[in-house]
């Protein structure tokens, strides 16, 4: 009886986990589109014309570029949030409000972009969208190291794993906040330090790496 209702209280876990990335997982899916949807066809006064039309899309790159940025940088709290919930392996109440707290910030990136994108260049659009990044990258950060932490952390999980996991939570954050002290200086070259991420992911995937090391682990 003992073994059965410790089975049965293990089944409600998992499938609580499975709910709360399932939900996770639709809200990255709605604000990735969110952004698209930001995107208005421009206005073109008739007759048209091939001309009209090129330059109506050609005034229309900020926004383009704000969507691409933005999609990329949804995509890697994404990314961050699945490798992290695929080391957990025990549901706990306290995943709940760290993980709507960070799809809370998630949601509003659509708005930020498109405010950014409209104002291209103006310092407080650009600051604000900097500024939402770093936070979402913060309560990202939060939300990661409760996922690989005990006593959500799966059993069969490897130091090593974990760390690399929590390392590269990084990469956001430190590319927002290099944007957000450009945006300060020239506005209209700020987001080019969001193309900084991937650096910033493979400096603390080797800080991560040199700490395993020195604890005799192999990454």
């Amino acid at each position: 009886m003992t073994s059965r209702n410790h089975a049965t209280a293990q089944d409600r876990s998992d499938h609580a986990l499975e709910r709360l990335v399932f939900f996770s997982d639709a809200v990255f899916a709605i604000a990735i589109t969110l952004l698209v949807i930001e995107l208005h066809p421009p206005h073109v006064a008739p007759p048209g014309g091939n001309i009209a039309f090129i330059n109506a899309l050609l005034r229309m790159f900020p926004s383009f570029f704000g969507f691409f940025v933005s999609f990329w940088v949804i995509a890697a709290f994404w990314a961050g949030h699945h490798r992290a919930f695929a080391l957990a392996g025990h549901y706990a109440p306290s995943l709940i409000m760290p993980n709507l707290a960070l799809l809370c910030a998630i949601v509003f990136i659509p708005f930020t972009t498109a405010f950014m994108g409209t104002y291209m260049g103006a310092v407080v659009p650009t600051a604000l969208y900097n500024i939402s990044l770093i936070v979402t990258g913060l309560l990202n950060l939060r939300l990661i190291r409760l996922a690989t932490s005990p006593p959500v952390l799966a059993d069969h999980a490897d130091r090593a794993t974990v760390l690399l996991t929590r390392s590269r939570g990084w990469g956001v954050t430190l590319g927002a906040v290099c944007a957000l002290a450009i945006s300060f200086v020239d506005a209209r070259f700020s987001q080019m330090a969001l193309m900084t991420i991937p650096l910033w992911m493979w400096l603390s995937a080797s800080r991560a790496r040199r700490q395993l090391a020195r604890e005799g682990i192999t990454a």
